[in-house]
């Protein structure tokens, strides 16, 4: 019998208000379970600002992934700086990675994507050892991609061994492509958040390092111990995050895998919205207008991509997508800002693979070397390294050193996931090695070991300085050296 119309009766309450009730009901028996279960201490049960979560314990290690940093960037929030995550009664579960950022996907096996792509994808994610101490230091992954590829859903991204190690890892999507770099003199002149700026994925990584700052503690992690670390345009990103004049107190640590500063004229708001407008125009949409900002949000996440990806990035004029530009505030001339001391003075790891892109004389490598040696000269310490190990099934007769991203897996120390049943003891023991020297700089700021896991004391890795210019290899033995960079032929 359906007993609902008479509690109607009784309660005067309409379908309405009756299924708001139950929906409230609901979200206090969650709520009940969720404080009962923090009281058992069930480390995966955490509430955080937006709410209570769950997540899941494999091992020894207890992750939450897909947990909202900001409400999905769609609609009339397309092009809209991150705005605030809407909360959530009851628990909500976070046992999987949220969708990866929109873009037509690569074809590379080098960090394959674990989602499908979206519009709605400001997602983060979570690790850290079970029985790990409160207050953890906290390392923070931002993916490369060339801005307008990658996601942090690739199996060799995921922190599980690194949490192993006695840290925290955070992972986080940023937007990419037309969604993560964009401007239109519509929106400019709206300025709905503020002075105008087309570096919304810059935005992003802001908004997600400002989202570990209020909820990291209640994680375990340690707000006042935050390393940033980025590969690629990852890289070139923390060089913008560590320059920005708006980051300041949102992380300790930083660093630089294959990852160039920004040069002032490389890419200008100017040039930004003279690129929205053409891609405008290329969809029928007049620069004058009048719903061409509408228009243009109207449009399919598909048509806003557009075919656009590493392999496929618009070189004939007009241009119609520009990567991250210089707007003084969420990204500067960071080579400038490096020279002139005006800059978060930190900490940092900087370096390349041994057959980066461009070679030795390539942008990778020289760019390493030289930010070495400024910050050097600003008494920044600064730990320089090459990583020129290749696994062993991944040799050829051709291979020349390490190739560019190559070293993630072995940071990370998910060696045997990216060569599966290839990988040999000696991948793994140049993961242990490299993961070891990146854990314990996010540690310490120091990445020399206290207790190092391995049965062979790692070589010393000295800070960079112009009179020695010491450069830790880590080697394509699978072991390390310390010395003079073989390739600096500067006196």
């Amino acid at each position: 019998m359906d007993h609902q119309p008479s509690l109607q009766r009784r309660t005067g309450m309409g379908s309405k208000e009756m299924g708001l009730a139950s929906y409230r009901w609901i979200g206090l028996v969650g709520l009940v379970l969720a404080s009962n279960a923090a009281a058992r201490g069930e480390p995966e049960i955490v509430t955080i600002d937006t709410g209570i979560t769950r997540g899941a314990i494999a091992g020894d290690v207890v992750s939450w992934k897909g947990i909202p940093f900001a409400a999905p960037p769609v609609g009339a929030l397309r092009w809209r700086a991150p705005q605030p995550a809407a909360p959530w009664t009851g628990v909500r579960d976070a046992l999987a990675y949220g969708h990866d950022c929109m873009q037509l996907p690569f074809p590379s096996d080098a960090a394959p994507l674990g989602t499908p792509p979206a519009e709605d994808c400001l997602y983060a994610n979570v690790w850290k050892p079970v029985a790990g101490k409160r207050r953890l230091p906290v390392l923070v992954w931002i993916y490369g991609g060339g801005f307008v590829n990658g996601g942090s859903s690739p199996p060799t991204y995921a922190g599980t061994d690194l949490a192993r190690q006695g840290i925290m890892v955070v992972s986080f999507n940023y937007r990419l492509g037309r969604f993560g770099t964009f401007a239109h003199p519509q929106l400019n002149a709206l300025r709905e958040d503020g002075p105008p700026s087309a570096n919304f994925g810059y935005m992003d990584q802001v908004a997600a390092l400002r989202w570990v700052q209020r909820n990291i503690a209640a994680l375990g992690g340690d707000p006042a111990n935050v390393t940033i670390v980025g590969e690629s345009a990852g890289g070139v990103s923390v060089h913008a995050l560590v320059t920005s004049p708006i980051t300041k107190g949102l992380f300790a640590r930083a660093v630089v895998q294959s990852g160039g500063p920004i040069a002032l004229g490389e890419a200008t708001p100017a040039a930004a919205e003279a690129a929205g407008v053409a891609f405008a125009a290329s969809k029928g949409i007049a620069p004058d207008d009048p719903h061409a900002l509408a228009r243009l949000r109207a449009l399919s996440a598909d048509a806003v991509t557009d075919g656009l990806n590493l392999a496929n990035r618009p070189t004939t004029t007009p241009v119609t997508y520009t990567p991250p530009v210089v707007d003084g505030r969420y990204a500067v001339d960071s080579l400038a800002a490096y020279r002139t001391g005006v800059f978060a003075r930190v900490p940092i790891m900087v370096g390349a693979t041994s057959d980066d892109i461009g070679g030795r004389n390539g942008p990778m490598t020289l760019g390493a070397r030289a930010i070495a040696g400024i910050l050097a000269a600003q008494n920044v310490p600064v730990y320089y390294y090459r990583f020129s190990y290749v696994a062993t099934s991944a040799r050829t007769t051709e291979t020349k050193g390490a190739a560019h991203a190559t070293d993630i897996p072995f940071f990370f120390d998910t060696a045997a996931i990216k060569y599966g049943a290839a990988t040999t003891p000696t991948d793994r023991a140049a993961a242990r090695l490299a993961s070891g020297y990146l854990v314990n700089f996010a540690k310490t700021g120091n990445p020399n070991a206290r207790g190092d896991r391995t049965s062979i004391p790692p070589p010393l890795w000295p800070t960079y300085d112009d009179r020695r210019r010491p450069m830790l290899d880590l080697d394509a033995t699978g072991g390390a050296s310390v010395g003079r960079d073989p390739w600096d032929t500067a006196n």
